[in-house]
């Protein structure tokens, strides 16, 4: 069976045996299915035949951490290599390999549950993503996102300092606000104005939240713990630095960076950036929606 979505304005295809068990576990994506008659930017279909890394260059394995994602990353001569786990304690439940510009992804399952399937299918979907459309204007970011007058604003941090937090500050206390997503929004730059706009996903973290659409860009805000509130705009180097911690994307790559880095100059130059240094109460959503606003 294969059905197609549409997210940020780019298509891709996901292709599951008929007889995968877990369609119903995919509910994210509904929102965002389209009719089967557009060519995709990627496909994803799912593979019997083992998937092996063994003999590949290591391009990226980052340290983690008990209860994080594990992903690792291996290059060949025209194809790449993911592993994945949803755990540092877990070893790797399935490994994806990808053509040379990501364009069509084959799936292996190395351990067969819902839990891990799904994880599976949803990590490999978020990948291909962000690394087929780096050079298309697109970024796939780590945030919380607030829809509030027609325009998103951007929360960012390290995981656990309070992204998510802040944005039910904003739904509480900030008429108007919704929450557009809650981990993984997608910003794209257009080409033909130079518009930035940020999007829902059907990948929003712990909170389900998984809405098809889109708003223009209102600022993009660093969150950081302090004990009194206070909001600074951040110059065009501190923007442009916080756009690139905060994004997925092979950067170490050239063809894929340079198309990142097209895209997080436009977005630095165009959108405001700011850092809240705030405690997790009702002020610093005043403090900083007062600011951006």
């Amino acid at each position: 069976m294969t059905k197609s979505y549409q997210v940020a304005g780019h298509v891709f295809n996901l292709c599951l045996p008929d007889d995968f068990p877990f369609w119903d576990g995919l509910d994210a994506y509904r929102p965002f299915e389209v009719p089967l008659d557009a060519a995709p930017a990627f496909t994803l279909e799912i593979t019997e035949e083992p998937v092996e890394s063994e003999g590949m260059e290591k391009m990226f394995d980052a340290p983690t951490e008990d209860g994080e994602t594990v992903i690792k990353l291996y290059r060949g001569a025209q194809t790449w290599v993911f592993e994945m786990s949803p755990d540092a304690r877990v070893r790797t439940v399935a490994r994806l390999a990808a053509n040379a510009d990501f364009s069509r992804g084959k799936l292996y399952f190395c351990a067969h549950s819902r839990r891990a399937e799904l994880f599976s299918v949803n990590n490999a979907l978020m990948l291909l993503f962000a690394f087929r459309t780096a050079g298309m204007g697109t970024l796939e970011m780590h945030a919380s996102v607030i829809m509030n007058g027609g325009r998103a604003f951007l929360f960012l941090a390290k995981s656990g300092t309070g992204k998510s937090t802040h944005s039910q500050l904003w739904l509480k206390n900030v008429p108007g606000s919704e929450l557009l997503n809650d981990d993984n929004p997608i910003v794209r730059v257009h080409p033909e104005d130079g518009s930035v706009k940020v999007y829902g996903s059907p990948w929003s973290g712990k909170t389900p939240c998984y809405k098809n659409l889109v708003a223009d860009a209102g600022a993009f805000v660093q969150i950081r713990r302090c004990p009194e509130n206070k909001i600074s705009k951040l110059s065009l180097f501190e923007s442009y630095v916080l756009l690139y911690t905060s994004s997925s994307g092979l950067k170490t790559d050239s063809a894929m960076a340079d198309g990142l880095h097209a895209t997080m100059e436009s977005i630095a130059v165009n959108c405001p950036c700011y850092v809240l240094d705030c405690r997790p109460d009702d002020e610093a959503a005043m403090v900083c929606s007062q600011a951006v606003l």
